[in-house]
């Protein structure tokens, strides 16, 4: 029952332009519509972070990607098939999103999420999510929901109850920057 609230609470926050802090496929995350310029602004404030850092954002499989990349090069793909763990790939050239999502040479970094509450939020919203740490800029990234600053907490819209209790440590994902001549460049293990 908590989950399908969560759910629909998360929903009605992103449609509103509102921000929830949520668990991920990896660390908790702050969230809101990656196509919506005021609510990826909120985020910036939120996290005291510089708009001259782009944000990840998270789809829910290869057709919701091709919306959102100019030209999915091949590679992408053999790595998503290949891949059974999260992967964060830096895309060359993002469309249809919010300012503040891509990063001043127009690349996006962006996850196929396969978490199940993540999935389903983002099929029943249609859009990507932002997904950045749940963390003010500079502090090290919660790999558990007790490790949430509580200001950070307090600053959010909607807080996400599925899986706070969970104390496995998690990890953010390794990133992979594909570079326009298709060559990969490995930004983080």
């Amino acid at each position: 029952m908590m989950f399908e609230q969560d759910i629909s609470e998360a929903l009605k926050t992103l449609r509103d332009g509102g921000i929830i802090l949520y668990p991920t496929d990896t660390i908790w995350g702050l969230g809101c519509d990656a196509t919506n310029n005021e609510a990826v602004k909120k985020i910036f404030r939120i996290k005291e972070r510089d708009e001259s850092r782009s944000l990840l954002i998270l789809v829910n499989g290869e057709m919701m990607l091709e919306r959102y990349v100019h030209g999915v090069p091949e590679t992408a793909f053999e790595l998503i098939s290949v891949t059974d763990s999260p992967l964060t790939i830096i895309y060359p050239r993002g469309k249809n999103l919010a300012d503040g999502v891509c990063s001043s040479d127009g690349s996006v970094g962006i996850r196929i999420c396969n978490d199940e509450f993540c999935n389903q939020l983002i099929s029943r919203f249609r859009k990507p999510i932002v997904s950045t740490s749940a963390n003010f800029s500079g502090k090290p990234s919660p790999s558990i929901f007790e490790e949430i600053d509580e200001d950070l907490i307090k600053s959010t819209d909607y807080v996400v109850s599925h899986r706070q209790n969970d104390r496995r440590k998690q990890s953010a994902s390794p990133v992979i920057k594909l570079n326009p001549d298709g060559t990969l460049k490995i930004i983080r293990k």
